[in-house]
């Protein structure tokens, strides 16, 4: 069985492996101990820490395989983006030129560096290992998230964005990037994504430029991958897209990669997801999977598995290994979310 929980000092050995498959341009996640350890330690706290307003809190959750133990997958949610570091965009923008002595009308496309999404929420640090790429694994470990977000708002930006990995190859270099490199930061792209992830951003905002850039006057490799999505991010993209994100032309400073938003509250998951009372015992055929969480903070938990629900009831069965793995008892409520 897999299950959803919030990760802890022990999965150390277990993050640091998701942070070298994730590869280049997985800013969440740098291969660097001494980040990747202040990570679990910042979610232990934000778990258990009492929340009136979302602050700097971040809430990083594993997906771990019951069988054997071992943590297959992550995922994260930023309470409040910018509260701490400048939180960097480019919005794309359009500037007209026109004169009538000479009839002409020109529409120029610009980038604008800008703090617009401070205080939004943020889905990040999602990734499955490879060989649990199959069936809902991934949908799960996404979707997890919104239960989360639904049964907690409180402590969550009205806003919630995820950016999109844009464009890199497998070297790690950025085609947006370039000219970026060439003519203001003079670092390569690894680096400079490096240094973002391990949170010493001061260098942007000393050397990125000031004023808009004419996406006209950028190499025409680099206007190609404006607001594209990596490859192998197409079916994260896909997932939000049908959640209610949408795209409002900002996007990431490095590779260009789109950021998609959505308001909590829109958030198709959090609108159609239900709390229901558990019973337990022996579980009724059933058609359609569900994924399904407890009501905790600090002990969270998620999992999938096919219920019997009714609409006209409030209430679900679950066997006794489902609701220990889930760490619930008969009278306790989970939320629930057809998958």
């Amino acid at each position: 069985m897999l299950i959803i929980r919030p990760i802890r000092a022990s999965d150390y050995d277990a993050l640091h492996s998701i942070a070298i498959e994730s590869g280049h341009g997985f800013t969440s996640l740098p291969v660097n101990e001494e980040l990747l350890r202040s990570k679990i330690e910042r979610a232990e706290n934000s778990f258990n820490k009492k929340v009136k307003t979302p602050q700097d809190e971040g809430y990083l959750m594993v997906m771990e395989d019951t069988k054997t133990g071992e943590v297959v997958g992550t995922c994260g949610i930023e309470a409040a983006v910018g509260m701490e570091d400048a939180f960097y965009h480019y919005r794309l923008g359009t500037e007209v030129y026109h004169s009538e002595q000479i009839s002409v009308r020109n529409e120029v496309e610009t980038l604008t560096l800008c703090h617009d999404y401070t205080g939004a929420a943020e889905l990040c640090t999602l990734f499955l290992k490879d060989r649990y790429r199959k069936g809902r694994n991934g949908r799960m470990l996404s979707r997890s998230r919104f239960l989360f977000l639904a049964q907690h708002k409180e402590r969550f930006g009205h806003t919630v964005i995820a950016e999109m990995r844009g464009v890199s190859d497998d070297k790690g270099q950025s085609p947006f990037y370039e000219w970026l490199q060439k003519h203001f930061l003079g670092i390569d792209f690894v680096e400079a994504d490096y240094l973002s992830g391990l949170g010493k951003k001061s260098f942007m905002g000393e050397m990125m430029p000031r004023s808009p850039v004419y996406v006209g006057m950028l190499p025409a490799k680099a206007r190609r991958v404006i607001g594209e999505v990596h490859k192998n991010t197409k079916p994260a993209l896909r997932l939000l897209e049908a959640e209610g994100f949408k795209f409002r032309n900002y996007v990431d400073i490095f590779d260009g990669g789109p950021t998609v938003e959505c308001a909590l509250t829109d958030i198709r998951a959090v609108q159609q997801s239900r709390l229901l009372t558990v019973k337990i015992g022996r579980m009724p055929h059933a058609d359609t999977h569900y994924i399904f969480s407890n009501t905790s903070v600090a002990e969270y938990r998620a999992a999938t598995a096919k219920l019997l629900v009714s609409h006209e009831h409030d209430e679900v069965i679950l066997s006794p290994e489902i609701a220990k793995n889930l760490l619930v008892e008969a009278g306790d409520q989970i939320r629930v979310l057809s998958m």
